[in-house]
């Protein structure tokens, strides 16, 4: 047996050989509470009755399964051998009838890394919580299935679970005592009760959506009321739920309101109404995704409850990531890709989804500039990777799967789909979606059934878009060209194209063109503006032949293509002077995002990119992109500025962030935002203290309330330093003696420059498996500071010789955690990237999902050598 892993031709004969009926799923989660019971993983009975059918009658397959051991399997009611049929991950059927039931009676195992049934341990006040999460393939661990998407059926759920707790899953439940009538429940939840929970019968849908939800969580209820056109009545019963913990902080009056908008908007343009019943939504701990679209049980990462003050763009992102779940009930659940291949199915329509809702129903009116700065910044870097792949990606099995919810498959699909919508018209598009979901409800696609209603309804042939954009990989360059008459007017103005050596593709791009100049006032705007369809190397744009010289050209000016957008001199120039005088938001932003890129591509000085962000940052009005230059400016002092100005040019930057903390509005969201990039940058005993002093309440900053995430926000720094001991560090912990504070404790403690630190976090997370999902993720994030380079760099050997051992022996999630989080990218020089390709040499029968994760690293590694390179060669010459 080739082990947990699962390839796409095994999935595929299997396919052709079974067609499943239903599940029944019988769980027993009392065991989640008290004291374990003897050696090895704390464990819960599962009991799985799978009604199939095979169409050829005297064949072999086999079931899922990944648990510490089976009791019991029958077949068609012949008793087999668990120790003959089951090697821990598979049960072998064998002599299949032509109509087939399958019991398994399992001990499966609780998680602690967000995979499978994960069992989480409220410090606070001692309660226990459970929530599964499967996707691509976790949902094994929890009952015996088919684990592959292409094969649905309808689920029925049992869940015995302790007194005093609720349980959820993808239908409406009731709860029932041994010897009484049933107790229904409004919604999915219900009062807190023990027994025996049964869930209605769901549709047929895939393994990995299906969903359980238990413990004392808080719960809230409301509901959505539509009447349609013919008369129809819909209600759906909604509900939220957080931990206890969390319950004063949590705000479900905004959630549902923002749930319903999404409902209303969802409804108009899909013309199919929700078919999943009730639509509750978890914010659970330790969870290591955003959110998960389980239908009718959506769960989310519980950081999405604010326990401090936040900005504007904390909520829009909670928003967009609620429309993203929300537009999977179609994308996803109701049609269902047939094999990972065409994950872009669903996360790429859900991620443009997600954006064009919010726009379209919600208060976040802006949400595509969020769109264009941040999620395409995703996906201009996973597409300069050497794993970048087409958006219809090659998947050859599950591990394939886990890497491939990346940048490509979500932020870049969400893009092309932009476009394509520019493409089509945005009726035809939509009328495109009606039809794939009635043609295809509770059924699986490939790329060909969608784009076979895209061309019924706009009338275009929609493979050769398909090549160009959806089966090649790689991003274009669109660089101006401007040649001007004696009279100071355009001559020509033609728009260049040029792909990487490595993915040579020139696409067809429909793109604005914006010409932009100052005013009298001294604002930048736009005056002229033309939509061309730029194909080949060069396309000249001949509606703006004769318009006045610009000082800036802006070639995808509204964000309409996806490309990574670059300036003539005259532009760039201009920007350099005068990028805070450009009004129109969007456009700002565009010339930001163009800029980053120019700074990862060692086509412009780290230096200059920092002076950029310290001269107009602080005359950004949208907050989300503000708080992205931030993260890019940090970025750029720690892996594109040259080593001999990381000094000068953080000091620079604590100082500049220094000024515009007290001159932000008191109180307003900008201030906040410059305390937190203040806290990233601060180096200089001044900065720290100040951050101490912050901390103490021996000094303040008008408007300024240090809450406690706040507070965690500024001892990170302290603790770098070595200003924030562990006495204080646990002093802080009794002050938020909660799980976040937990996390924000380990994290701070792993952050202390001293060797003993550094070892004691090293073992922790790579000799030893004690440790949750989310305090790994707490200890990597600690470990590495900038401002400890040499005393992290003997780490850089251990890495090497620990990753194979570290992917064989962990579960797939932390063993990306711990080969993306440890990769000794502080260490940058020749000597990393040497090693760093002795070990590929080494190793090319590795993993292929390891290997990518350490190509990828060494790509960034790379990348930031020749930053640094152009940064010292232009301040040298300065």
């Amino acid at each position: 047996m080739p082990g947990e892993n699962l390839s796409r031709d095994e999935a595929r004969e299997r396919a052709a050989l079974l067609s499943v009926d239903g599940y029944e799923v019988s769980l027993d989660v009392r065991s989640a509470i008290g004291e374990a019971q003897g050696a090895g993983p704390r464990t819960f009975r599962s009991v799985t009755t799978i009604r199939f059918r095979c169409n050829e009658p005297g064949a072999s397959s086999f079931a899922d399964l990944v648990a510490p051991s089976v009791t019991a399997v029958s077949l068609n009611g012949r008793d087999l051998d668990p120790s003959e049929v089951f090697d821990g991950s598979r049960i072998v059927l064998e002599d299949l009838a032509a109509d087939n039931e399958l019991v398994v009676d399992a001990q499966c195992a609780y998680s602690r890394t967000g995979e499978g049934l994960h069992r989480f341990v409220d410090p606070e006040d001692g309660e226990v919580y459970l929530y599964t999460q499967y996707e691509p393939a976790d949902s094994r661990r929890v009952f015996a299935n088919f684990e592959q998407p292409d094969l649905k059926a309808p689920f029925r759920f049992e869940v015995r679970a302790p007194e005093g707790w609720t349980v959820w899953s993808n239908g409406a439940g009731e709860r029932r005592e041994e010897g009484r009538a049933a107790l229904p429940q409004k919604g999915g939840g219900g009062r807190r009760a023990g027994g025996v929970w049964r869930f209605a019968e769901t549709k047929p849908i895939s393994t990995y959506i299906t969903c359980v939800v238990a413990g004392p969580y808080h719960y809230v209820t409301d509901s959505y009321e539509r009447v349609f056109e013919d008369g129809t009545r819909l209600e759906i019963p909604l509900g939220a739920m957080c931990r206890k913990g969390l319950a004063p902080h949590f705000d479900a009056d905004d959630v549902f309101l923002i749930t319903k908008q999404g409902l209303d908007f969802f409804h108009d343009h899909f013309d199919y109404p929700y078919p999943f019943g009730k639509y509750d939504q978890a914010f659970v701990p330790e969870y290591n995704l955003g959110a998960m679209e389980n239908p009718g049980m959506v769960t989310f990462r519980e950081e999405y409850i604010f326990r401090g003050k936040v900005t504007r763009a904390s909520y829009e992102g909670r928003a967009n990531t609620i429309l993203h779940e929300m537009a999977h009930m179609w994308f996803g659940d109701l049609v269902t890709m047939e094999w990972w291949d065409d994950l872009w199915l669903k996360e790429s329509f859900a991620d443009f989804m997600g954006a064009f809702a919010n726009v379209g129903a919600t208060r976040f009116k802006d949400a595509w500039i969020t769109f264009a700065n941040r999620r395409k910044a995703w996906a201009y870097r996973a597409d300069q990777l050497p794993s970048t792949h087409p958006i219809t990606a090659d998947i050859r099995d599950l591990e394939d799967a886990k890497l491939n919810f990346d940048g490509i498959t979500y932020a870049k699909g969400a893009s092309v789909l932009k476009q394509l919508v520019a493409y089509v018209g945005q009726d035809a598009f939509m009328e495109g979606a009606r039809r794939y979901f009635k043609r295809h409800a509770y059924g699986n696609t490939r790329l060909g059934d969608l784009l076979s209603v895209l061309e019924e309804t706009s009338g275009r042939d929609m493979a050769a878009w398909a090549r160009s954009w959806l089966q090649t990989a790689g991003v274009n360059a669109l660089t101006p060209q401007v040649l001007l008459s004696a009279e100071g007017r355009i001559d020509e103005l033609a728009v260049v194209q040029e792909a990487a050596e490595s993915h040579p593709e020139l696409r067809p791009h429909r793109v604005a063109v914006g010409l932009y100049r100052r005013t009298a006032e001294g604002t930048l705007e736009r005056y002229a503006r033309a939509e061309a369809d730029v194909d080949g190397p060069r396309t000249v744009v001949a509606e703006l032949a004769g318009a006045e010289a610009p000082e800036l050209v802006l070639v995808n000016d509204d964000d309409l293509t996806y490309c990574k957008t670059r300036f003539d001199e005259t532009s760039l120039a201009t920007l350099r002077e005068h990028l805070g005088s450009l009004t129109d938001p969007l456009a700002r932003a565009l010339c930001w995002s163009a800029l980053w890129n120019m700074t990862r591509d060692a086509l412009l000085p780290a230096r200059d990119f920092t002076a950029l962000v310290l001269r107009f940052a602080g005359r950004e009005s949208d907050i989300g992109v503000l708080q992205m230059l931030h993260a890019w400016a940090t970025s750029a002092l720690v892996h594109y500025v040259a080593p001999e100005g990381r000094e000068s040019v953080g000091r620079l930057l604590g100082e500049g962030a220094l000024r515009e903390l007290r001159d932000a509005a008191p109180g307003g969201e900008q201030q906040l935002a410059w305390a937190r990039f203040f806290a990233a940058v601060a180096s200089d005993a001044d900065e720290l203290r100040l951050l101490r002093g912050l901390l103490e309440g021996t000094e303040k900053i008008d408007g300024l309330d240090v809450d406690q995430e706040l507070r965690w926000a500024f001892l990170e720094p302290l603790a770098a330093h070595g200003e924030a001991d562990e006495d204080v560090l646990a002093a802080e912990l009794a002050r938020d003696d909660t799980a976040s504070g937990k996390r924000h404790q380990v994290r701070c403690l792993a952050a202390r420059p001293s060797a003993a630190v550094k070892a004691q976090a090293w073992a922790q997370v790579v000799e030893s498996d004690a440790l949750s999902n989310a305090l790994v993720e707490a200890t990597i994030a600690g470990f590495a500071q900038p401002s400890q380079r040499d005393l992290v760099a003997p780490y850089a050997e251990k890495y090497f010789a620990a990753i194979e051992r570290v992917w064989s022996e962990r579960s797939i999630q932390i063993g990306m955690d711990v080969v993306r989080g440890l990769f000794p990218s502080l260490r940058d020089s020749q000597d990393t990237l040497d090693a760093t390709d002795a070990w590929l040499s080494a190793h090319e029968k590795a993993a292929p999902a390891l290997r990518r994760l350490v190509l990828e690293a060494r790509d960034d590694l790379a990348r930031a050598l020749r930053g640094q390179a152009c940064d010292a060669a232009a301040s040298g010459g300065r």
